[in-house]
C-alpha cells in the first residue's frame, strides 16, 4: 500500500471515530446513561437489597434455634476423709429452643414486610428523582445550545446589516448615526454570544457529570412535534392520583404502618412469653459426674412480666406519640402531593397556551422583520427599525423554544407527582419530541398507564392517563424555531454569516401586504 493510501485510510478511520464520538444523543439515552452512572442511585439500590432481608431475618426469630458444642475439661475433686479424685471430661452437647408464644416476634415479622416495601419505594423514588434531574439537565443544555444559535444568527444578521450600512454610508445614503447604532448593537450581540458560549459550557459539564460520558451535542427537537395534551383534563383527577400514589405519600403510609406495629410491639412487652427448650448431652460429657453419663432435658417455660418500674408504660406512650407523628406526616405529604400536582398541571396548561401564543408571535415578528427590511430598502423604514425588528424576532424565537422545553418538563413533573414517571414514559416523550410525522404517529400513544406493584407500592397510578398531539396548522406550515426557521434568512454558516436574498422590485408590494396580513393575524 502506498503512503497516500495509508494516509487516506488513517483519515477515514479518524473521521469515523470522530463521528462516533460526536454522535448526538437523545433524551432517552441521557436518562439511561444517568441511571447507569449515578452512584447515589446505586446506593439506594443496595439499600433496597438490604431491606429485602428484613423478612427472612424476622422469620428466623420464629423458627427453632439449634446450637451445638464440644468441650474437654479437667476436674479435681477434694473430699475430706476421702482420697482425691481427678479426671478428664470431654464430649459434645446440642440444645434446641423453640418460641411457642412471643407476640413481639410475631409483630416484628409482620413489620418486616413494610420494611422491605419501604426500601423498594425509596429506591423507586430515587430513580424517579434522577430521571427528572436528567430531563432538566437535557433541556437546560438544549436551551443553552438554542441560545447560542440565536446569538450567532442575530450577530450574523447584524453583520450583514452593518455591511450594508457601510456601503450606503460610502455612497452617501446612510448617516454616521445609523452606522454607530449598528456597531453598538453588534458589540452587544458579541457579548451575548460570549455569555451563551459560557453558559453552554457549564450546562454541558453538568450533563456530562450526570451521565459520566462526554458527547458533542444533543438531538434536536423536531419542528413538527406538537405539544402533548392531557387526559383526563380535570386537575382534580391528577391531584387525587398524586395524593394516592406519590412516592412521598407511599413512604409516609409505610412509616405510619410501621409506627402502628411499633405500638403493638411495645404492648406485647406486657404479655407472657412461652418457650420450649431441650438439650442432649451424650455419655462422657455430663458436667459433675465421674462416670460417663448421658443427660437429656426438655422444658416448657413461661415468663410473665409482673413489674418493670413503669418502663413498659413509658414505651407505649412514646410509640403512640410517634404513631401520631407518622399520621401527621402522612397528612402533610398527601396535601403536598395534591398541591404539587395542581401546580404542575397549571404549569403545563399555561405552557401549552404560551407555546401556541408564541408560535403566532414568532410568525408575526418574522413577517414584521421581512416587511421592515423591505421598507428599509425602499426608504420607508430606518436602520433602527431593522435592528429593533431583528432583536424582537430572535428574542421571540428564543422564548418559544424555551417555552416548549418548559412545557415538556412540566408534563414529566406532573407524571412524577403521580409516581408514573419511568424510563418507558421518557421513551414515549422522546419519540414525540423527535417525531417528524406531525405528531400523528404519537397522538394515540398512551403516556399514562396502569402500574402494578407489590407490598406498599401502588396498585394503579394512572386512570387512563394519555397524551394527544394536536399540531397547529401554522406549526406544520412553517417551522418557527431552530437555525432554519425563517425562509427569508438562509443559514450559510451558523457561526459567522447568513445570506439574505434580495427582494425583487415587482414583489415588494405583495411582500408588504403578506407581512401586514400575518401581523394582523
Amino acid at each position: 500500500m502506498t503512503k497516500h493510501a495509508w494516509a487516506g485510510a488513517i483519515v477515514v478511520l479518524a473521521g469515523v471515530g470522530y463521528a462516533g464520538a460526536a454522535a448526538a444523543v437523545d433524551l432517552l439515552t441521557v436518562v439511561e446513561q444517568s441511571t447507569d452512572h449515578d452512584a447515589d442511585l446505586a446506593a439506594f439500590g443496595a439499600g433496597s437489597r438490604a431491606a429485602r432481608e428484613a423478612v427472612p431475618k424476622a422469620r428466623a426469630a420464629l423458627l427453632p434455634q439449634v446450637v451445638g458444642g464440644w468441650g474437654r475439661g479437667y476436674n479435681n475433686v477434694v473430699t475430706e476423709s476421702l482420697p482425691n479424685t481427678h479426671y478428664w471430661q470431654s464430649g459434645w452437647t446440642v440444645a434446641l429452643t423453640q418460641p411457642v408464644f412471643d407476640w413481639s416476634r410475631w409483630t416484628a415479622y409482620k413489620q418486616a414486610d413494610f420494611v422491605q416495601a419501604r426500601g423498594a419505594v425509596d429506591f423507586a423514588r430515587a430513580r424517579q428523582v434522577l430521571i427528572l434531574r436528567s430531563v432538566q439537565a437535557y433541556f437546560d443544555e438544549l436551551a443553552a445550545e438554542d441560545e447560542l444559535t440565536r446569538a450567532n444568527d442575530y450577530a450574523a444578521t447584524l453583520d450583514l446589516h452593518l455591511d450594508e450600512l457601510r456601503r450606503k454610508r460610502n455612497a452617501g445614503e446612510a448617516t454616521v448615526i445609523d452606522v454607530r447604532e449598528a456597531e453598538a448593537a453588534r458589540q452587544q450581540a458579541q457579548a451575548q454570544q460570549q455569555d451563551a458560549r459560557d453558559d453552554l459550557q457549564l450546562k454541558r459539564l453538568a450533563l456530562e457529570q450526570l451521565t459520566g460520558q462526554p458527547f458533542a451535542g444533543l438531538s434536536r427537537v423536531s419542528e413538527l412535534a406538537g405539544m402533548p395534551g392531557l387526559d383526563p383534563q380535570d386537575v382534580e383527577s391528577w391531584a387525587s392520583q398524586a395524593q394516592a400514589h406519590d412516592y412521598d405519600v407511599q413512604l409516609k403510609q409505610v412509616d405510619r404502618r410501621i409506627a402502628g406495629l411499633e405500638v403493638e410491639k411495645a404492648r406485647a412487652a406486657r404479655l407472657p412469653v412461652v418457650n420450649l427448650t431441650a438439650s442432649h448431652t451424650p455419655a462422657g460429657a455430663a458436667s459433675g459426674y465421674m462416670r460417663p453419663t448421658t443427660t437429656t432435658t426438655a422444658m416448657l417455660s413461661v415468663t410473665i412480666p409482673i413489674f418493670e418500674g413503669g418502663g413498659a408504660t413509658a414505651t407505649i406512650d412514646e410509640k403512640l406519640a410517634l404513631e401520631d407523628k407518622a399520621q401527621d406526616e402522612l397528612v402533610a405529604a398527601t396535601r403536598a402531593a395534591g398541591a404539587s400536582a395542581r401546580e404542575y398541571w397549571s404549569r403545563f396548561r399555561a405552557g401549552a397556551a404560551r407555546v401556541e401564543l408564541l408560535s403566532r408571535v414568532v410568525q408575526g415578528s418574522r413577517a414584521a422583520l421581512d416587511a421592515t427590511r423591505v421598507g428599509y430598502r425602499v426608504g420607508s423604514r430606518a436602520s433602527t427599525d431593522v435592528l429593533r425588528a431583528s432583536d424582537t424576532f430572535f428574542a421571540n424565537r428564543r422564548d418559544l423554544i424555551r417555552a416548549r422545553y418548559a412545557t415538556v418538563v412540566a408534563l414529566l413533573q406532573l407524571k412524577a407527582a403521580t409516581a408514573s414517571l419511568d424510563v418507558d414514559e421518557v421513551a414515549r416523550v422522546n419519540e414525540l419530541l423527535l417525531s417528524t410525522d406531525s405528531g400523528r404517529a404519537v397522538a394515540d400513544a398512551p403516556v399514562g398507564r396502569a402500574m402494578n406493584g407489590t407490598g406498599a407500592h401502588r396498585a394503579a397510578a394512572g386512570a387512563g392517563l394519555s397524551i394527544t398531539v394536536p399540531v397547529p396548522a401554522a406549526t406544520v406550515q412553517r417551522p418557527v424555531s431552530g437555525v432554519n426557521a425563517e425562509p427569508a434568512i438562509t443559514a450559510v454558516n451558523a457561526q459567522t454569516s447568513v445570506a439574505v436574498p434580495d427582494a425583487q422590485p415587482a414583489k415588494i408590494d405583495a411582500d408588504i401586504l403578506r407581512a401586514l396580513v400575518a401581523i394582523r393575524r
